[in-house]
Formats: structure tokens, sequence, C-alpha cells
């Protein structure tokens, strides 16, 4: 069963859609550039309300370790996504500081870009066109790929099911395809998390 992440959400009526949705993980952007950014104090009040089971993701653009260590270690976030440019050896400062579960983005534009996302010391990888621009890159470029990822780009409830029929990856992660002018909208949220079960269920 391929599982969602919900990523980008900021608003307690964000999180009592996905606690009726029920996806694996739901993403906190800790990026200060980013729209969706959420301060780690919002991020705690949100991760409160959310639903046991489901797991949360901070994700950082060169972040500080110490920084994403201490949100790791309290218990505000259960994973870590890196978008920036952290290298193998970010990696290992941030698992010698906490022991939580690392995820590596790669914006992949050709093969070389999918042959350097396999190699990554990073427990998980998620593959994307950018960082967080909603579109979809050649979905042939990764084909290959023998380890589990997270696969993002421009999905939505229109295109997943063809996205995990052709790739079967280990998770879908969308943000802008279950918005509505900017915000998370709970019928889009649903029909994403609809679409992604459909396919599992044929």
């Amino acid at each position: 069963m391929t599982r969602i992440k919900f990523c980008g959400l900021t608003r307690a009526c964000e999180i009592e859609a996905a606690n009726e949705l029920r996806p694996e993980y739901v993403g906190f952007v800790f990026a200060p550039k980013s729209r969706r950014y959420v301060a780690p104090e919002k991020a705690k009040e949100l991760k409160q309300l959310l639903a046991g089971g489901i797991q949360a993701v901070g994700v950082f653009a060169d972040g500080r370790p110490e920084t994403v260590a201490a949100l790791l270690n309290s218990g505000v976030i259960d994973l870590a996504q890196l978008h920036g440019h952290e290298d193998g050896d970010y990696i290992r400062r941030l698992r010698a500081l906490s022991h939580k579960p690392v995820i590596q983005a790669f914006r992949i534009g050709n093969r070389q870009d999918a042959a350097a996302a396999e190699e990554s010391a990073a427990d998980y990888i998620l593959l994307d066109s950018g960082a967080g621009t909603g579109t979809v890159f050649d979905w042939n470029l990764i084909g290959k790929i023998k380890r589990p990822y997270f696969l993002a780009g421009g999905l939505s409830a229109e295109n997943v099911e063809e996205a995990i029929a052709f790739l079967h990856p280990y998770a879908v992660d969308v943000s802008s395809g279950i918005e509505r002018d900017g915000k998370k909208e709970k019928g889009k949220m649903a029909d994403f998390a609809a679409a992604v079960r459909k396919e599992h269920s044929l």
C-alpha cells in the first residue's frame, strides 16, 4: 500500500481533516522563505492535535543540525526532511544528535540526479521536480530506482493513480495539489486520499 503525506499544513482545521482521512504522514515546513512556514511553537500546537498513528515530518532547508535535532528529540516532529544542500556529512552530524529517521529530498532533472538519490545516506529519499514548485518531472528518469522513495512534484487526485500504477512508490507527497487559493481544502485532501486508495483496491 502506497503511503500518503499531506505536506505544508498550517492550520488546526487542516489537522482535523487529516485526522479524518488518516494519511501516514503530515508535513510542517520550517523553511522561513516558504509561504507554508510554521514557527516551531505553532507546529507544537498542531502536533498535539494530530491523531495517534500519523507521523509529523519537519521540512527544513539548510537548517542547523542542532535546531533540527531539538525538534526531533522534543517530539514536535517524528522525522526530518532535508530540502536544502545537506550532504552526507550533514546527515551524519544530525544522526549523532538524534536517532529519528531522515528523509533527503532530491530534485530530479536527469538520470544522474536519480543515481545520486539512490546513493543517499538518509533513511528515505524524496524525489521532486524542485522545492515546492508543484510541477511534475519526467517519471521515466526514476524507473530503475530500487530503494523505497517518497514521490512528490505536481501530484493531485487527477494523476496520482497513474503515478502509483507506473512507479509503485513507497509514499506520495502532496501540497499544492490539495490547495485552493493557497490554502489546504478538505475536499481536495479527501479526493487525493481516495484516489491513492482506489488504485490499491482495483
